[in-house]
């Protein structure tokens, strides 16, 4: 216990005694990622630390949380749950809390770290492209931008060959209504 408790006090993590044996992967677009298993499920999750420091701090923290749990896709990463201090859950007024968690399914590894061994053999690399393009269309059919798309928010386990996309701490919501269309023609636009 006195582990997690320097630990946690090290990176600033208060989940309460919910998750032990956390580990250091990465920081993401707003935050930092950690490791750590799930006493509820025994499962290895991904946690990801959003600080709310400010009011553009939770407008970007809420949209991320709303955006990550409206996704469900099998090439997406799947978000758990988003947890306020203490690995309580979120009150309706979160102005008051001062970071967020994210729990999300735990990856592998990523792309960027893939390709820093060499190139990918054609068969895993058109695996791969399938697999991120159907990530993608979902995506965007639910009228989200991703706007952070790089190898290092791409997750794979290697064994299945599963690729995911995560991090959507840039993510936009698009306006539904807006469209390209005129009269049921698309316009094109010339640069």
């Amino acid at each position: 216990m006195a582990r997690w408790s320097s630990f946690a006090f090290r990176y600033g993590f208060d989940l309460g005694s919910y998750f032990h044996d956390l580990r250091p992967l990465g920081t993401g677009t707003s935050g930092l990622v950690l490791s750590a298993i799930d006493r509820r499920s025994g499962q290895r999750v991904a946690i990801k630390k959003l600080a709310l420091r400010d009011a553009m701090s939770i407008k970007h923290a809420l949209r991320e949380v709303k955006i990550t749990c409206r996704l469900q896709h099998e090439n997406i990463v799947r978000v758990y749950e988003a947890l306020g201090p203490g690995g309580q859950p979120l009150p309706h007024n979160i102005g008051q809390l001062t970071e967020i968690y994210i729990v999300q399914e735990l990856m592998e590894t990523d792309l960027a770290r893939i390709l820093e061994q060499g190139p990918l053999p054609v068969a895993h690399a058109t695996l791969l492209f399938y697999q991120l393009l159907r990530g993608l269309k979902f995506i965007h059919s639910a009228n989200v931008l991703h706007r952070d798309l790089k190898p290092a928010n791409i997750f794979i386990n290697t064994e299945q060959m599963l690729l995911k996309i995560g991090d959507f701490g840039l993510a936009r919501i698009v306006d539904p209504h807006y469209s390209h269309k005129v009269e049921g023609k698309v316009i094109f636009f010339r640069f």
